[in-house]
């Protein structure tokens, strides 16, 4: 986790931050964030890769109860191609709210 004076890693210019398995993507801040969670990976040579993953867009309010949090979810083979729904999901709900 960055402490005070670092830079968070970012992905099209959101933050983006790792702990064990799971990844949320964007600004705590904002009222939606995402949530992907390596459900499997692949080994490719020395490297393991995510296989599946799990996508959810979250609200950020506090008030709302944990289970109606969860906007929308989705499974997605590959990091990439959650990261690249998840972004596009979390640009318009950040766009319409």
């Amino acid at each position: 986790m960055a402490t005070k004076g670092e830079e968070f890693l970012t992905y099209k210019g959101r933050p983006l931050v790792r702990q064990g398995n799971t990844l949320y993507y964007g600004n705590m801040y904002d009222p939606y964030v995402i949530m992907l969670t390596i459900k499997s990976t692949t080994k490719d040579g020395d490297m393991e890769m995510a296989d599946k993953v799990s996508i959810q867009l979250i609200s950020t309010d506090p008030d709302i109860s944990p289970l109606k949090r969860i906007i929308k979810t989705s499974e997605k083979t590959g990091l990439y191609n959650a990261m690249d729904i998840g972004s596009i999901w979390l640009e318009r709900a950040l766009k319409d709210s």
